[in-house]
């Protein structure tokens, strides 16, 4: 089986899941042809990241003139196909925040792609985010493409249903992924309930470089570490408001931001004004060898997040033996039990967070690491990327069977339709 993966921007330093998940369905004997709308190859730093790039094709690298001219060939001949897809582009971008302009750039996408899939006898596409890359796929499919799956992570997707025509986008998809139950949940919030049967928990998972890593003692130090992007939904102003209440009352504590991002300049205004330059380091991007190290040095990780999906770094955090302080929102209380593997508090709250993070800096090494063999166990039980591709694949192949068959019924009506006497 041949399918082709779409994503906005890949690789990308904060796609490494999406990495895994290829690499899991390529070793259960799946051919994965990489395909983004753009690349992002400046920011890049780890080894594996960059040779996914040589394995990517972007569709914007074709440039206007190919965009328009893959347009028109396509409109020319498939005009019956065309039409319907531009009525449908029409749909779900006139009067939309990214307005008809864009979709129309899209709908040039799909003309792009619906000809390099045909080349290379794609079978089914799998697009990761509801955003521009599942528009392009159902485009593509519209046009007389290959059939198309995505999955839906969550929270832009979800807070954003209605502008990104996510009902829709799930009505023509074989299948949808949701990467915990909480956002299977709210997608069915944003679709007919006869399509409920089409959304299913596939999670994000970690390989067998995390899974069967040999846990480390969690060191006696003060050291907490914060990873990912540098973005206001992610709290780390609360973070460091949290941190502040800990300087002030003397306590001894190093915090770690390791990612980067366009927020940067406000966490370190913050930083300054706070006067915990003495407590507080941010590394900017670095390699996925190095979070893990920054993680494995820390006594436990914090993400004070307003708004997540289901965080992979903690997943990778609970896997190297370290506990999680996390908030109570989407899937985050799917993966982190309140006291077992980790904390959980609330949203937004500075007082519950310092708190937390309090607790954590003055117990013992020994019940922290209890927790985090908890945590581990839950991983290796919940978050296998084998076990997970394993998922997927049965998803590809009963949609290609559904697939086939509504074409062979297609067939047999038309047939029956010009010879009736043929078919009994």
């Amino acid at each position: 089986m041949k399918i082709a993966y779409l994503i906005s921007q890949y690789p990308k330093v904060s796609h490494s899941f999406i990495r895994r998940e290829i690499a899991a369905l390529e070793a259960e004997g799946i051919q994965v042809v990489r395909y983004a709308i753009r690349s992002c190859a400046a920011e890049l730093v780890d080894e594996a990241d960059k040779r996914e790039l040589e394995k990517t094709r972007f569709i914007l690298e074709a440039g206007v003139i190919n965009l328009l001219v893959n347009l028109i060939l396509v409109a020319i001949t498939r005009p019956i196909r065309f039409l319907a897809t531009l009525w449908l582009t029409m749909k779900i971008g006139w009067g939309q925040d990214r307005g008809l302009l864009i979709h129309l750039a899209y709908l040039a996408e799909a003309c792009v792609l619906l000809g390099w899939v045909k080349a290379s006898a794609i079978s089914h596409i799998h697009a990761h985010f509801a955003f521009n890359p599942t528009t392009v796929a159902m485009l593509c499919h519209e046009l007389g493409g290959p059939t198309y799956s995505f999955t839906v992570h969550g929270p832009e997707e979800i807070d954003r249903a209605i502008i990104l025509s996510l009902a829709e986008k799930i009505k023509r998809a074989t299948f949808v992924a949701a990467i915990s139950s909480y956002c299977k949940s709210q997608l069915y919030r944003w679709c007919d309930r006869a399509y409920w049967s089409k959304i299913h928990v596939v999670h994000c998972g970690l390989d067998e470089l995390f899974l069967k890593h040999q846990l480390t003692p969690i060191p006696d130090n003060s050291q907490l570490v914060c990873v990912g992007r540098l973005n206001e939904q992610k709290g780390q102003l609360i973070l460091l408001e949290a941190a502040s209440q800990l300087a002030r009352e003397g306590l001894e504590f190093k915090l770690t931001f390791v990612g980067d991002g366009d927020f940067r300049p406000q966490v370190e205004h913050a930083i300054a004004e706070l006067e915990l330059e003495n407590q507080v380091e941010i590394t900017g991007w670095v390699t996925n060898s190095q979070v893990s190290q920054y993680i494995l040095n820390s006594r436990a990780m914090v993400l004070a997040s307003f708004a997540e999906g289901l965080p992979v770094v903690m997943m990778e955090a609970l896997a190297l033996g370290r506990p999680v302080i996390g908030t109570y929102i989407a899937g985050i209380p799917e993966l982190i039990e309140h006291e077992s593997c980790g904390w959980l508090v609330s949203a937004g709250s500075v007082e519950d967070l310092a708190s937390t993070m309090r607790t954590v800096l003055r117990l013992p090494v020994n019940e922290l690491e209890h927790m985090s063999q908890q945590g581990r166990e839950k991983i290796i039980q919940q978050h296998n990327i084998s076990v997970e591709a394993k998922k997927l694949i049965a998803l590809f192949r009963e949609s290609k069977s559904k697939t086939s068959s509504q074409i062979v019924n297609l067939d047999n009506r038309l047939l029956k339709e010009v010879h009736p006497s043929t078919i009994q």
